[in-house]
């Protein structure tokens, strides 16, 4: 995308650029053709509509211009822009992400509730079905926490599944996460994860959306924000989906932006673990550990220890209390004194570094 004008608009340029992009019909395209074409949005909106059309834009954005709806959208936008932690990035924004803008038709305009700062730091994108099986979403959980716990920044698209199982883990380790929406930050979709968002922004992550505050869900919106979720991340691991997943499009696109693909294989029987396969067929990294992961991203800073804090000698307690003899969660739990979910998420991460196996519901340390 060519660059559009300097930063620091006016009141009034950017009622004009709220308006623009709340025109039908006018994508992220059409907006740049509009503002370098006639110098700024407000310029633009006093052009003749003949000016309009000779530049390709559809009557449906043309004759809108002067919309009641259009203005009283672009005066409600303005108005959530006063609330605390709301803000707008505008392309020429120095603080608007700079691997976003490498990204072929990246959003004019990017709504941010939450800390806009973020968008800039390392971020690794974590997708997957939202009909994840339980092994995909502890899977998820686990390499989240890894690499927030790392510095890194969890981003995903809020959906059910596999995304909120990321956004959910890197939470739980005081990491960061962002959240980007297929539909206004005003229409939250879906609304199971209303309060996951909240928390999100509550505990300085963000939620972000390129659309008008008010856009409800439609499908052909989440497509467009895959390249968002992709285009800010410098990869994306795939950990469970099916051939006709949307995180396929996620991976295609994260290629395409010359993003890391990183996928979780699965079993052959399963239909969850195609579009992984699919995508290792196609040239995305096979990947089991999160130390996997780092080998590509040289440069970035080292991971600390899995779960360092929680050893004796070199061995994790709870390989200790496994070592002595196969337990059950529930039984790890009651030896170890620690609660349940703690000692859930501890054994995932040693699955994940392949430390202990789970078989018939007991659970046993690998040999050293």
């Amino acid at each position: 995308m060519a660059q559009l004008p300097s930063p620091g608009c006016s009141p009034a340029e950017l009622e004009a650029r709220l308006r623009l992009h709340r025109m039908p019909a006018l994508g992220p395209h059409r907006f740049n053709v509009l503002i370098q074409a006639f110098g700024s949005a407000s310029a633009a909106l006093s052009a003749p509509a003949g000016a309009w059309y000779s530049l390709g834009i559809p009557a449906a954005s043309t004759e809108s211009r002067r919309s009641p709806q259009v203005r009283e959208g672009a005066a409600a936008a303005l108005a959530w822009l006063e609330r605390r932690d709301q803000h707008l990035l505008m392309w020429d924004d120095p603080a608007y992400p700079a691997l976003l803008a490498e990204v072929d038709a990246a959003p004019p305009l990017l709504f941010v509730a939450g800390d806009p700062a973020l968008l800039e730091k390392p971020q690794l994108a974590i997708i997957g079905s939202r009909r994840a099986s339980r092994p995909a979403l502890d899977t998820a959980a686990a390499f989240s926490r890894r690499l927030a716990r790392g510095g890194f920044v969890i981003t995903s698209g809020l959906a059910l599944g596999v995304d909120g199982a990321a956004h959910q883990a890197a939470l739980d380790v005081e990491g960061h996460t962002i959240g980007v929406l297929g539909t206004g930050l005003q229409k939250f979709y879906p609304q199971r994860h209303r309060a996951l968002a909240t928390a999100m922004i509550e505990r300085g992550s963000a939620v972000v959306s390129e659309f008008p505050l008010d856009a409800g869900p439609v499908a052909g919106n989440f497509p467009r924000r895959n390249r968002i979720i992709s285009g800010l991340s410098l990869g994306v691991l795939v950990v469970e989906a099916s051939l006709a997943s949307g995180s396929l499009i996620t991976a295609r696109l994260a290629a395409e932006q010359g993003r890391e693909v990183y996928a979780i294989p699965g079993s052959i029987h399963h239909p969850g673990a195609k579009g992984c396969h699919q995508l290792i067929r196609d040239g995305a990294l096979l990947v089991e550990s999160v130390e996997q992961i780092m080998e590509t991203l040289q440069g970035w800073q080292r991971l600390p220890p899995a779960i360092g804090g929680e050893t004796t000698g070199t061995r994790h307690v709870l390989e200790e209390l496994l070592l002595a003899a196969p337990q059950t969660c529930e039984a790890l739990a009651n030896s170890s004194g620690w609660p349940l979910p703690r000692v859930l998420a501890a054994l995932t991460e040693l699955e994940v570094a392949g430390r202990v196996c789970n078989e018939a519901g007991r659970w046993f340390a690998r040999p050293a």
